[in-house]
């Protein structure tokens, strides 16, 4: 494995060179976008904490910057399966602002206890992530602020801010393929409520895009189908947690619509293999959502009829994101983490400066 280094910023995640992922694919080129360097270790960072900013200064009328001098900042609120309410907590930190995450069971203990430790509060909701996205915008209605990544509105300010966060990760992208000379012909995007691959999209818009779903778990590819968004019933338990998603983005599924992209169902023994092969053949620690694309590049590749529709061959340069560290590769300090966050989030508002010596409430 080969780390490509263009002249993009310090805060940039490697995009990774992968040939036996290739070779195993049978095509030219698979570059891996490797998220597990960024603050807390997903690129969830990049959406969830900058729009929760953005809403506070927004709502209140107060510059980033002067949030943390406020003592009456309202409560933000989100519904998540774990990241996107880790992403929300360091926001509520940063600013000095009480947080609600809204988990439903099914997301791990270690997963809630990391949010916790930053000082935000849990509420656990019987069901689904979707039942939880109900639960906490029914809260936001009487009391705080909604950070959803997910909405039923098209035109939803936050929902928009978060993916205009992602576009962050398809900016870094840009400028590493311009500094080494390469061209992207496929992605292979995985999907929860569709917001990175709708960022992907319109990010890196001339590459053949795949949206990969669990099958047990897919959102976009039926709201794809129908041209509206639909509710998915049912458990939609999968291994790859973070994309346990039953309703689409409206949002995203409105991007994504404009790039018919191809959708891709992977089975769990399909992702769990994904998964071991990324640690084994690119040595890349994720999860299997982490991995979920390379699981849906794999599908298409071992199907003749496939690889024609998406126009996958030997001279393809695939283009993967591996969205999260796993939990057992993981082992930075919460605190340099959060240090990391609030530098990262100088780097979005550079009028806040760098923040390693404010207060947190991992201080108190």
């Amino acid at each position: 494995m080969t780390h490509l280094h263009p002249p993009v910023p310090a805060t940039a995640t490697a995009l990774s060179d992968c040939p036996a992922l290739a070779r195993r694919a049978g095509v030219g080129r698979v570059l891996v976008k490797v998220e597990s360097g960024r603050p807390f270790g997903n690129f969830k960072i990049l959406g969830g904490m900058t729009a929760a900013l953005r809403a506070l200064a927004r709502i209140t009328g107060t510059p980033v910057a002067q949030l943390r001098g406020r003592r009456d900042l309202p409560r933000l609120i989100c519904a998540s399966d774990g990241n996107h309410g880790l992403a929300v907590a360091a926001a509520a930190d940063i600013a000095g602002a009480p947080a609600t995450i809204y988990l439903h069971h099914g997301v791990p203990q270690t997963r809630a206890e990391r949010i916790q430790a930053l000082g935000a509060a849990i509420y656990w909701v019987a069901g689904t992530y979707d039942h939880a996205v109900d639960a906490a915008a029914e809260a936001a209605r009487v009391d705080g602020i909604l950070v959803p990544d997910t909405s039923s509105d098209v035109n939803d300010p936050i929902v928009r801010d978060v993916m205009s966060g992602y576009a962050t990760l398809t900016a870094e992208i840009s400028a590493q393929l311009a500094a080494s000379g390469l061209a992207i012909s496929h992605q292979f995007i995985q999907a929860g409520v569709g917001g990175l691959a709708a960022a992907m999209a319109e990010g890196v818009p001339k590459a053949k895009l795949a949206v990969v779903e669990p099958e047990q778990a897919a959102c976009i590819a039926p709201a794809l189908a129908a041209g509206r968004v639909v509710r998915i019933e049912g458990s939609l338990r999968t291994c790859a947690e973070m994309l346990a998603c039953g309703e689409a983005s409206a949002a995203a599924l409105a991007i994504l619509q404009r790039h018919n992209p191809l959708p891709v169902l992977v089975s769990e023994v399909g992702l769990l293999e994904a998964a071991e092969i990324m640690r084994q053949e690119a040595d890349i620690h994720t999860t299997p959502s982490g991995s979920a694309g390379l699981a849906g590049l794999l599908h298409v590749a071992s199907r003749g009829d496939l690889r024609e529709l998406s126009g996958l061959d030997r001279s393809s340069t695939v283009l993967l994101v591996a969205t999260e560290a796993h939990p057992d590769a993981f082992t930075r300090n919460l605190n340099i983490e959060l240090s990391a966050a609030r530098n990262f989030a100088a780097s979005f508002f550079p009028e806040m400066g760098l923040l390693d010596d404010a207060p947190s409430k991992l201080d108190a």
